[in-house]
């Protein structure tokens, strides 16, 4: 870890390593009116310092927390410009700091947030457990559910992580069960989410030692990529591959929706590419109801021919009448 990732508490609220509760307490309550976002509108730097400030006053002015604080001190001075990789970790007091790749992490655990440690250098991850899962249906009767709704730009500290959920969860809603430091959540996430829905769960994001408040939790959506399915807006896309007769002759064939395998009707000469409409068997609409599922042609040439399909083919090239290409004859450049 670079010697620029550790942050001074102390040299932030301008207190001493010494400094009584009630020292804190009043360097807090002094720099936060001077940097409180009402009293600097508008301000990205003002607005910053009030964030680093909480976030010192949250770590000193426990206990507990303060005390991790001061061994991670002394663990990052003697790791110098990086942890130690490989091998036994640092151990201080009974507790391994070279788990953490870096100063944001350590601190993120310590204050309970959103994730905990992450591999050295990598991405933090978030961490759910599958509960159950809910019903095709609307959006009512999820009581641990706030809404789809923007991050506010108040002073209670709100938290924001990212979700992943299958194409299937998000069909049918499901619930997930998170854990968010010491405490474990259950979440209900509502039929018809997709990626960027952004998920609220009050009162479950940063505490904010001023309002004693915490803000809340927005969960981001983010929906892992299916073999079949795809978006189009608000509907479902699928291609479906048919063969040359099936094209020529039309056929009914069965394909999949959400709901279960379903029989479409090709008419005769559908074309490749041509989309066929599935009107309600497409996406949950936050209004109510479904959108639609498209159905792609992708018509394939078998590969492999048996001795007496490629007799039959190769008879209905010297009798066929249709030139797909008779438009071309007369071109010019």
């Amino acid at each position: 870890m670079a010697a620029t990732d550790f942050k001074d508490y102390y040299a932030i609220l301008g207190i001493s390593k010494t400094a009584s509760p009630e020292e804190i307490k009043q360097a807090f309550r002094k720099l936060a009116r001077k940097y409180h976002p009402d009293v600097n509108p508008n301000n990205k730097q003002a607005e910053a310092t009030f964030k680093e400030v909480n976030e010192a006053y949250e770590v000193l002015s426990d206990v507990d927390k303060r005390k991790k604080y001061d061994q991670f001190g002394q663990y990052w001075k003697q790791a110098g410009e990086g942890f130690p990789s490989g091998g036994a970790g640092v151990d201080m007091g009974g507790f391994d700091f070279s788990q953490y790749g870096s100063f944001d992490e350590f601190v993120n655990e310590l204050l309970g947030r959103f994730g905990g440690p992450s591999p050295r250098g990598g991405r933090q991850s978030y961490s759910y457990q599958r509960s159950s899962t809910g019903r095709p249906g609307g959006y009512s009767g999820f009581n641990d559910f706030g809404g789809f709704q923007d991050i506010g730009t108040g002073s209670t500290p709100d938290t924001e992580a990212a979700i992943a959920l299958t194409l299937g969860e998000a069909f049918a809603g499901v619930k997930k069960r998170f854990s968010l430091g010491n405490e474990t959540i259950e979440v209900s996430i509502p039929s018809g989410a997709k990626t960027g829905t952004r998920l609220r769960v009050r009162g479950k994001g940063q505490f904010n030692p001023m309002t004693q408040q915490r803000g809340d939790l927005y969960l981001k959506v983010e929906l892992q990529p299916h073999s079949f399915f795809q978006f189009e807006g608000d509907n479902l896309v699928c291609e479906v591959p048919i063969t040359p007769d099936e094209a020529t002759l039309g056929a009914s064939i069965d394909v999949p929706t959400p709901d279960g395998s379903v029989n479409v009707k090709l008419p005769a000469g559908v074309r490749s590419g041509q989309s066929l409409r599935l009107r309600g068997k497409g996406w949950p609409l936050t209004k109510g109801g479904r959108s639609d599922q498209f159905v792609k042609v992708a018509i394939v040439p078998p590969k492999d021919l048996s001795q007496q399909e490629r007799e039959y083919y190769e008879k209905i090239r010297a009798i066929r009448t249709y030139n797909p290409r008779s438009h071309l004859q007369q071109f010019k450049f």
